[in-house]
């Protein structure tokens, strides 16, 4: 077995600095292969199974179905996933469905200018709801040196349905003749 410090994980349950030797013994015996998976593939596992078993796991316990979605093409079936424990915090478990929307592309930021005048954002936000992009959160800022005078700034954070479809949201906004400001 070798040490590792310090191991940074968000699946708590088996960050392991080394793991015993009773236990190695067992996993050197009978076990014939250990993958590894990203944090990002435990969010992607964790936001499957909540959405599509409807099952809350916790990040440790999630691990088997992110092995498998890291490994789709190499796996023969028939295959268990063992999925165990809901010790979750529910903090984490908001901060890990973000990011494992997130990494979906199912979470768009987009920040832009508009002329200040009464209705703009009315009607910025019209051009969104056209094309079923759910709006999160609105910053709108009108006092800030980099804006001329009849200038505000909006940053929008949206839920998508995927790449698709905010890509298809970027084009309602240049069709509407926005600019989004990287």
């Amino acid at each position: 077995p070798v040490a590792i410090e310090n191991p940074a994980t968000m699946a708590d349950g088996i960050r392991v600095g080394r793991p015993g030797d009773v236990p190695f013994g067992i996993i050197d015996e009978l076990v014939d292969e250990v993958r590894t998976v990203s944090e990002d593939q435990l969010s992607a596992a964790l936001l499957l199974c909540l959405e599509r078993a409807k099952l809350v796991v916790e990040p440790a316990g999630a691990s088997p179905v992110a092995a498998l979605l890291g490994a789709q093409r190499d796996i023969v079936g028939p295959v268990v996933a063992v999925l165990s424990g809901g010790n979750v915090d529910p903090v984490l478990l908001q901060r890990v469905l973000r990011h494992g929307m997130a990494a979906q592309g199912r979470y768009l930021a987009v920040r832009l200018r508009l002329t200040d005048r009464p209705g703009a954002l009315a009607t910025l936000l019209g051009v969104l709801s056209v094309v079923d992009a759910n709006v999160l959160d609105v910053s709108h800022v009108r006092t800030d040196p980099r804006l001329g005078l009849t200038e505000a700034e909006v940053e929008l954070h949206l839920e998508t349905k995927g790449p698709e479809h905010c890509a298809e949201v970027g084009r309602a906004l240049r069709d509407a003749g926005y600019t989004v400001i990287d």
